[in-house]
């Protein structure tokens, strides 16, 4: 039976129990939290004392939450929102503002928009870390859960409990190796060429694939890749060609050129998206403002 009571649970100590269970390591944790290992083990000792259950079994070189850590990690997660916005109810100042603040994107959001966004966290909130997860196929659950705060995507997941703002649009273009082939110049060589691209997990194409699809427009692909990081290797020295937003040139495909794409492709729109609970949350304001401002460019 446990010796403690729980009133002996504070805010550390459920932040302590959401760290162990996302990073599965003690050290992990750890350095996250910027406290020694030994502080977590005597923290999560304590836990276990409360909850009347181990929480975390050994496996491999790092632990695995039991199903009750991860029902307590859920529920710990909306308590920590709810502390957080009774704290900067009134008077925000992002300068004073303390929090882990989660992002779920794609490695073509992340690059375009995040490293831009972390600056200048460091500049108005230094104590705001960033935590990027990828979005893959966003889902209601990532933020219902509270995995992230916020969702960057062309495909905002379905839900009257979700809120969005498009950000920007992007056009396509097509991508090649110069030194390899030239552009294709006409609808014919750009059908007939053989093609790379993005599929998500589980079977998810992007969605200008799934639109020429539809319009019979038919591509040989022979590569496809979970992310748009893994373009670039399978291209250089090749003929292959890939079909990509625009603004991938400005980091993950420098280096390749680029054209216009030889048959009709729609605009590429960007959305945030985000939970109810958060609407009026005068830091999650403050932080959708910031990504916008960092968005505006590309919108421009």
């Amino acid at each position: 039976m446990s010796n403690f009571d729980w009133l002996d649970l504070d805010a550390k100590l459920l932040r302590l129990l959401v760290t162990v269970v996302d990073t599965g390591s003690i050290t992990g944790a750890a350095q996250r939290l910027g406290v020694t290992q030994s502080a977590v083990s005597h923290l999560l000792d304590k836990l276990r004392g409360i909850t009347g259950d181990v929480l975390f079994a050994k496996s491999g070189r790092g632990i695995v939450a039991t199903a009750r850590a991860e029902a307590l990690a859920e529920r710990a997660r909306a308590l920590l929102g709810d502390l957080e916005r009774f704290a900067y109810s009134e008077n925000f100042d992002p300068g004073q503002w303390r929090t882990t603040f989660t992002i779920a994107a794609n490695d073509f959001q992340r690059d375009a928009l995040l490293p831009s966004l972390m600056q200048r966290l460091r500049e108005l909130a230094p104590g705001v870390q960033l935590r990027v997860i990828p979005s893959d196929v966003p889902t209601p659950e990532m933020l219902r859960q509270e995995h992230c705060q916020l969702i960057i995507s062309p495909r905002p997941p379905d839900g009257a409990d979700m809120l969005q703002k498009r950000m920007f649009a992007d056009r396509y273009r097509v991508f090649y190796d110069p030194t390899v082939r030239s552009a294709p110049a006409s609808k014919k060589d750009y059908l007939t060429s053989e093609h790379i691209t993005v599929v998500y997990a589980p079977n998810r194409p992007l969605d200008l694939d799934a639109h020429l699809l539809r319009q019979g427009l038919e591509r040989r692909f022979a590569v496809q890749v979970p992310g748009f990081a893994g373009l670039p290797s399978f291209m250089q020295g090749t003929a292959l060609l890939a079909t990509v937003p625009g603004l991938l040139h400005h980091h993950l495909m420098r280096g390749l050129a680029h054209a216009k794409v030889p048959v009709p492709c729609p605009e590429m729109p960007m959305y945030m998206i985000w939970h109810l609970r958060h609407q009026q949350d005068p830091a999650h304001q403050w932080l959708r403002q910031q990504l916008e401002a960092v968005a505006r460019p590309l919108a421009a």
